[in-house]
């Protein structure tokens, strides 16, 4: 009995060691009061998007284009995951695409794409000179890769990461590609509360 208690004590007091422990995000971590570069671009309704007029909301975004073949279609699919997993704090979160190749992405495309995975999944475009702007902020590194013997005729290379903006318009966390969506939620949920 004393043994039992022995070990039911030093068990409790491993586990309120680690519930004492700071909170250890997911994602690469910026400087605490680093903002976020502010743009305006257009969405698919070819209505402005300004990233300081979404403060108060925790932004993720994405640079991609809808006719890439693997990348953007499993972060994607990952920003479904994250964004129906939110439950009601959904509304307190924009997940938005921003398009690397507004030659092919129109308006209407665009939509079409970023709606098939989740219908708060928001694309934004933008003539070349907006765009390259965005990437230039944010280190994006983006190339069209002709592709000979293809009806594609090029592909887009480009940086494949998520980047979190917080409720303050801070530039907070970015992910690489292939981080598990749930080390994304629980970053969001933790910044959320």
């Amino acid at each position: 009995m004393v043994v039992r208690a022995h070990r039911l004590f030093w068990l409790g007091l491993g586990l309120l060691l680690v519930a004492c422990q700071p909170y250890q995000f997911k994602g690469a971590e910026h400087p605490a009061d680093m903002p976020a570069e502010d743009f305006t671009l257009t969405t698919t309704e070819g209505q402005p998007f300004r990233l300081s007029d979404e403060r108060g909301k925790i932004v993720l975004m994405f640079f991609g284009f809808t006719s890439c073949p693997d990348v953007c279609p499993t972060t994607l699919a990952e920003a479904k995951r994250i964004m129906n997993g939110l439950g009601d704090d959904v509304e307190n979160v924009r997940f938005v695409f921003i398009t690397v190749d507004p030659e092919r992405d129109t308006q209407q495309r665009l939509g079409q794409y970023v709606a098939a995975f989740h219908p708060g999944i928001m694309g934004l475009s933008g003539t070349p000179e907006e765009l390259q702007a965005v990437f230039d902020a944010y280190g994006i590194h983006v190339a069209k890769v002709p592709l000979e013997d293809s009806a594609l005729g090029y592909t887009m290379e480009h940086t494949a990461r998520i980047f979190l903006v917080d409720q303050e318009g801070r530039l907070r966390l970015s992910y690489a590609f292939g981080t598990p969506d749930e080390d994304i939620l629980l970053d969001v949920q933790y910044l959320l509360d």
